[in-house]
């Protein structure tokens, strides 16, 4: 894509903008779920803040559509962006691109794309495994025979889960509990094989360096 194009002027004015719209879903949620004995106007000043977030994630996409004039393959090839737009969990992962983002406004070198593929799924974890704790603290909690009666023990299951390691020792007992927990399942192995295959990929360059310095026969 041209950088001069319609699309990415569009994109370079709004990646500041959105990634501040993620921080306010996230902060605005953990509010809502966290702040026990909230008032009413504080709680409806959340739900504002949420749907008006969603609101702004929305109109970026259709605008984003619009611009590219793909269409269907717009939606194909942009399956992050749809998936933002469509599951509250993910809007928070939007901070991710601020890292590029900032780093041409300052002029500063990118890092390999090794590193880069590490510090991106690095901080994807972070923010769906707090994003994730939150939702399924705030439908397990109060569920009858629930194991997960604490955000403690929420954070402690979606560090389990999202390293694929699955203790077992708490466990979402309702249907939203085990949708979310199988949405976590599916990030934590994509996002594990990323870091592990990016990880050997570096290991099997330097090797191959090293090897290439040596001189014969040695």
């Amino acid at each position: 894509m041209d950088d001069d194009s319609p699309q990415s002027r569009w994109e370079r004015r709004t990646e500041g903008p959105l990634a501040v719209a993620s921080l306010l879903f996230l902060g605005s949620y953990a509010v809502h779920v966290l702040a026990d004995g909230l008032p009413p106007k504080w709680k409806d000043f959340c739900l504002t803040v949420l749907f008006g977030t969603w609101g702004l994630f929305a109109v970026d996409y259709a605008v984003r559509w619009r611009l590219s004039g793909q269409r269907l393959h717009f939606v194909r090839t942009h399956l992050v962006d749809t998936l933002v737009v469509v599951l509250p969990l993910l809007r928070p992962v939007r901070i991710v691109k601020l890292y590029d983002a900032v780093l041409r406004r300052r002029g500063q070198p990118r890092l390999s794309l090794h590193a880069r593929v590490i510090t991106y799924a690095t901080l994807s974890v972070s923010l769906l495994g707090f994003s994730g704790s939150l939702a399924v603290y705030q439908v397990e909690h109060t569920a009858p025979h629930a194991t997960i009666l604490t955000f403690g023990d929420s954070l402690w299951w979606a560090c389990a889960t999202l390293s694929t390691v699955g203790y077992g020792d708490v466990t979402p007992v309702t249907p939203r509990g085990r949708i979310i927990a199988v949405g976590l399942m599916a990030c934590g192995v994509a996002l594990l094989g990323a870091v592990t295959g990016s990880f050997s990929s570096w290991l099997i360059q330097v090797f191959s360096s090293e090897s290439d310095e040596r001189p014969p026969g040695s």
